[in-house]
């Protein structure tokens, strides 16, 4: 076995060379800084907001009515002979609807003018014996209470003529209700009796019901506190009418669809229901291909008047906090952020309309809210106006293909 000895002063090459290496890597690690780079200042897209007109609308529940509903009751007593209409179908004012049996009001129209002929004829006799009474009262020949009671006769004979012709215009009259007419143009309901039925004027018997469907009234309901609020605020001049005779109204129909057709805002009632603390509001809209149906519930948006001074939001850049509360963050002029309420009261579109916590020139943030908190200094960046969005969209969605 061989045993190397190594003498004192010697040094093995390898240690040597490990010994270079380590001061090497020392001296550079000594000339390198430790502290980590600075971040990079987030950048931010916003808009900012400026005062603008924005209309007041407010959404209210209501029923459709008939613009003119008229019950058809029969007037005169008997029995049903025919009915002349199809239910559901529309009808012609002065259609006829029902006949009644007409025999019995023939019958008693003839009475009537018979009796009228009777008296006619004893007012021809009367009228000249009271012409040859006053001939001889004159010479004597008959005694004056002769012709007095010539006289007299003639005006009861020209009365029986008159109450004959009334008789016989009442009984005309009688004999025209039995054919029963629709008293509207209009859309008639289902038939209340059928032929062979006995009808009563006394009980004044309901056979149909015709109704006005075009147009049609919107009656709505507004609680008497959101009228209060109204009136005092075109009062303060926080709002400004929207218009000076009629407003225009717009539905939204049962299944949430919005009706093509725009309404008039007809009038508001000046009671409130001591019941419901509302006020009653009607309007009137056009109806031609009758979608609109009595008794149908429907919302209405109505333009109330035009508030001059909204800020308006983008939803997106709009959140509520733990109470509920709408809050946005805002860049202020050294470019930090800050948390602002706001008072909001409803939207416009794709935005939130905001009376109170943002003041003209404010700058919302609205993209790149996950990065940044209250205090964060950023990078705001002015978000490109609407119409340029369509281009932008168009330019990634061919970037992405």
């Amino acid at each position: 076995m061989r045993v190397e000895r190594v003498s004192r002063g010697y040094i093995h090459p390898v240690s040597s060379l490990a010994a270079a290496v380590a001061a090497v890597l020392l001296v550079s690690a000594c000339g390198k800084n430790n502290t980590p780079p600075p971040k990079a200042t987030p950048e931010v897209t916003v808009v900012t907001v400026q005062p603008q007109s924005v209309p007041v609308t407010t959404e209210l529940p209501g029923r459709v009515n008939a613009y003119l509903s008229a019950d058809v009751r029969a007037r005169v007593d008997g029995v049903v002979l025919q009915r002349d209409f199809v239910e559901g179908s529309d009808v012609k004012s002065g259609q006829r609807l029902y006949l009644i049996d007409p025999a019995p009001y023939k019958a008693a129209l003839d009475s009537a003018k018979a009796t009228l002929a009777k008296a006619q004829a004893n007012l021809v006799s009367v009228k000249a014996q009271a012409e040859r009474y006053k001939v001889l009262v004159a010479a004597n020949a008959v005694s004056k209470q002769d012709y007095d009671n010539a006289v007299a006769s003639q005006g009861q004979a020209e009365a029986d003529v008159a109450a004959g012709q009334a008789a016989v215009e009442t009984a005309a009259i009688n004999l025209g209700y039995t054919a029963v007419v629709s008293p509207i143009n209009g859309r008639i309901g289902k038939s209340q009796v059928t032929p062979g039925a006995y009808v009563q004027a006394s009980a004044a018997t309901l056979l149909s019901t015709v109704q006005q469907i075009d147009p049609v009234y919107v009656d709505l309901t507004q609680s008497s506190l959101d009228g209060l609020r109204l009136r005092r605020e075109l009062a303060s001049g926080d709002l400004q009418m929207a218009g000076k005779n009629q407003a225009k109204v717009t539905l939204l129909l049962e299944d949430g669809s919005e009706y093509p057709l725009s309404g008039t805002l007809q009038f508001s009632d000046v009671t409130v229901d001591q019941g419901t603390g509302s006020v009653d509001v009607r309007a009137v809209f056009p109806n031609p291909k009758h979608v609109l149906l009595p008794g149908m519930f429907v919302r209405a948006r109505l333009i109330e008047g035009v508030n001059d001074r909204a800020i308006l939001v983008p939803e997106v850049g709009v959140t509520h906090d733990q109470k509920g509360e709408a809050t946005a963050l805002i860049v202020d002029a050294d470019s930090k952020v800050a948390l602002r309420t706001l008072q909001t009261t409803r939207t416009l579109g794709d935005n939130w309309v905001v009376e109170g916590g943002l003041k003209a020139g404010d700058r919302v943030i609205v993209s790149g809210l996950q990065k940044i908190q209250p205090g964060a200094t950023v990078k705001a960046v002015e978000q490109a106006p609407a119409a340029a969005a369509p281009a932008s969209a168009a330019a990634s969605d061919a970037k992405a293909q």
